[in-house]
């Protein structure tokens, strides 16, 4: 036995420093407020105190962190998209990840496992070798597979599944996972070693605005004076902008997932198919991870339904058909902010000092790194956005210039 252990375990008052000190008492005025104690909020604060020397920030979350969307999602973390703006984005998301367990002294769990996305029609396979060919160009690894080198990376897989049968698949080998609550524990550990404040059970409740610039920040806990805002608040971004006057073409879906008992490991990637809106992959505890698209109605609710647990678990089913007999263990939902190019919102907003970080839908924790990354270079410059967010302003949407990656989902939404 570690003669460190044997001392813990018979002192009295045990010399171990907590990953997260009692949250201080709430300051008067910060330089920095972020709005959401998520994957993204707590990573652009790391990256503040870290890269720029801002340590004035306070962190307000209305639940406890990580929280939200970060501790609802399934962990994928992937570049293979269809823009070259958009790819560029998460490639340089996926190469932060690849070293984030050793940047931040904390173990994510990360594993690189690679994705596998099935063709079913001959215009899918057109399709993906178009993305293939992007995500190749701009360094990412991705290739298109037969049917016989799919059958070998997933041999349980039914390749002919009723009248889809599979034609080709994309390979992304840079597909992998992590643990999305380490993720964000790594990132607020860091930030508070640097002397960022986090203030959990604190909601956000309103804004006062002079001469085009949000002065402070209303909280239950009280008035909070800033030199600027950070919003990045997943399913709420509507919500907290229409506080100030600002329109977004933002919904607001529910998006489900499930797990089944674990059973022996039996798959290494994961496996979707976007015609039968499912995807699946085993964890590293062997549960068999279950989700698809968002449903079909915009909800501020979290919550699980029948009707769509019984429509993956059918098309999960036709995938790998033994799963017939295995035990649903679990089901949960989060809320996803949707934007009609289902590309995200950063950048600036229509008021001075307010910036945003948004509209990520089923896209976020796989960004958690670069938008941590670039949303601090945005605040530390004064409201000069980096050169890989400006594609995704706001502004966007009224002089058309879209970025789609509609259906660039593991299940199309």
């Amino acid at each position: 036995m570690p003669f460190s252990l044997l001392r813990y375990g018979l002192s009295s008052e045990p010399r171990i420093k907590p990953d997260f000190p009692p949250p201080p008492p709430l300051r008067d005025a910060y330089d920095v407020v972020i709005i959401g104690g998520g994957g993204h909020g707590v990573a652009t604060a790391y990256y503040l105190a870290k890269h720029h020397g801002i340590t004035s920030v306070a962190v307000l979350e209305k639940g406890y962190l990580g929280g939200g969307n970060t501790a609802r999602n399934t962990a994928v973390i992937r570049s293979n998209y269809l823009t070259p703006e958009s790819v560029r984005f998460y490639i340089a998301s996926v190469n932060l990840y690849r070293d984030l367990s050793n940047e931040l002294d904390f173990n994510i769990m990360y594993s690189e496992r690679g994705q596998l996305t099935l063709a079913h029609t001959d215009s899918a396979v057109r399709a993906f070798r178009q993305r293939c060919e992007v995500n190749r160009h701009l360094g990412g690894r991705s290739e298109l597979l037969d049917r016989q080198q799919i059958g070998e990376l997933a041999p349980l897989l039914n390749l002919d599944p009723g009248r889809l049968p599979v034609l080709a698949g994309l390979w992304h080998v840079d597909g992998a996972t992590a643990r999305h609550d380490a993720v964000a524990w790594g990132y607020a550990r860091g930030a508070v070693r640097r002397g960022v404040d986090f203030h959990p059970l604190t909601e956000a409740q309103d804004f006062v605005v002079e001469k085009n610039r949000v002065t402070a920040v209303k909280t239950h806990r009280g008035t909070i004076k800033c030199g600027c805002v950070v919003q990045a608040v997943a399913g709420a971004s509507s919500i907290l902008l229409g506080k100030l006057g600002i329109r977004a073409p933002i919904h607001t879906y529910p998006l489900q997932a499930m797990v089944t008992q674990p059973v022996k490991p039996f798959l290494t990637p994961l496996v979707s198919s976007s015609a039968l809106h499912c995807y699946v992959q085993q964890t590293g505890r062997g549960e068999i991870l279950i989700g698809g698209g968002s449903d079909p109605y915009p909800l501020y609710g979290a919550r699980s339904t029948s009707d769509l647990k019984e429509g993956l678990l059918a098309h999960a089913i036709e995938m790998f058909p033994f799963l017939a007999n295995a035990k649903l263990m679990r089901q949960w939902a989060g809320i996803t902010d949707m934007t009609p190019d289902y590309s995200p919102i950063m950048g600036l907003s229509p008021i001075d000092n307010y910036y945003l970080d948004a509209g990520w839908g089923t896209y976020g924790f796989k960004a958690t790194p670069i938008c941590g990354v670039t949303m601090a270079e945005l605040v530390a410059s004064g409201g000069k956005a980096p050169e890989l967010i400006r594609p995704f302003s706001l502004d966007r949407f009224s002089h058309f210039r879209q970025i789609n990656e509609m259906g660039a989902t593991a299940a199309s939404h």
